[in-house]
């Protein structure tokens, strides 16, 4: 191995390839977009140099800070629903449902490979008010709820949660399977050795589980945060964006200004904003992953 380390021709052998393909759709297409930031128009259409016109817009765009708040809302939900929900599914998995875990892993994960649009047409109906209620309102008619019956996604103050509902469905089945591989790689001698000490349930989970289970949990997180900033497929198929703009996130707008406005600068100014919010929020939840070292550390 050491051979192979020293050995520069070996690494741009192995590196060399899936490092051109890495710029060629990832680092290349980043700058393509920072250039068009400083452009307004479509190109070849009334392609005009603006310099920072598109960035002191984005302040002062009543649509884009929407749009932020729609997103960071989503976001709050939406990760915490799909790692959460998914964490104590795969303890369920673990210590409760032995005898019967793969065919219910099997039941909660098949959601993740369903199309979005499946999904976005089951929900509807799912949610539906007219002609007929859904599934969600008979429900409540049945026990006597008949107050709580409503449009759900055609209302601007439920159609952000019913939305975030559908994705945590769809997904924790995923994050639920991943936590579960974690827990089997824990050793049972761990787990029992913390049973004789007396730990119960939630000490367990608290002092045994949950410190071995944090890098995973780092991971998932960053997973879920990084898609939740990019929301755009569910919305769209679901609620088009609506009411109004009650589900319109960063990605939707963007669209729109690049595409449906012919805006292709400051879609490409929104788009750079999404990529910063990935790379800053991905790099404050990884700090979560090294503090408990560092006070560690200081201890010692």
């Amino acid at each position: 191995m050491k051979k192979v380390l020293s050995n520069k021709k070996a690494i741009a052998l192995f590196v060399g390839p899936g490092f051109l393909v890495y710029s060629l759709f990832v680092i290349l297409p980043v700058i393509w977009s920072f250039y068009y930031t400083l452009y307004d128009g479509v190109p070849g259409i009334k392609w005009e140099f603006t310099g920072l016109k598109n960035y002191v817009r984005l302040f002062s765009d009543k649509n884009f800070a929407n749009s932020l708040i729609v997103n960071l809302k989503y976001i709050a939900i939406v990760t915490l629903g799909q790692v959460g929900l998914g964490l104590c599914m795969a303890l369920i998995f673990k210590f409760w449902l032995k005898h019967f875990a793969t065919i219910i892993r099997t039941i909660v994960f098949f959601p993740v490979v369903l199309p979005t649009v499946a999904v976005a047409q089951l929900f509807s109906k799912i949610y539906e008010i007219q002609p007929h209620y859904g599934l969600l309102n008979s429900l409540l008619q049945a026990v006597g709820l008949e107050s709580l019956v409503q449009p759900w996604i055609g209302q601007a103050s439920t159609a952000l949660g019913s939305l975030a509902a559908m994705d945590i469905w769809v997904a924790v089945g995923f994050y639920a399977i991943i936590f579960y591989g974690a827990l089997l790689d824990i050793p049972d001698d761990i787990i029992e050795a913390s049973r004789i000490d007396g730990c119960r349930s939630v000490p367990m989970f608290r002092f045994v589980l949950a410190p071995l289970l944090k890098p995973m949990i780092i991971t998932c997180l960053i997973f879920s945060f990084t898609g939740t900033v990019k929301m755009f497929e569910s919305a769209l198929a679901l609620t088009g964006g609506g009411p109004g703009s009650a589900t319109k996130s960063l990605s939707m707008y963007m669209y729109d200004s690049a595409f449906t406005y012919s805006k292709t600068g400051y879609g490409s100014v929104i788009a750079i904003f999404i990529f910063l919010v990935c790379v800053f929020g991905s790099r404050v939840i990884r700090l979560f992953e090294g503090s408990e070292e560092k006070v560690g550390r200081r201890g010692k």
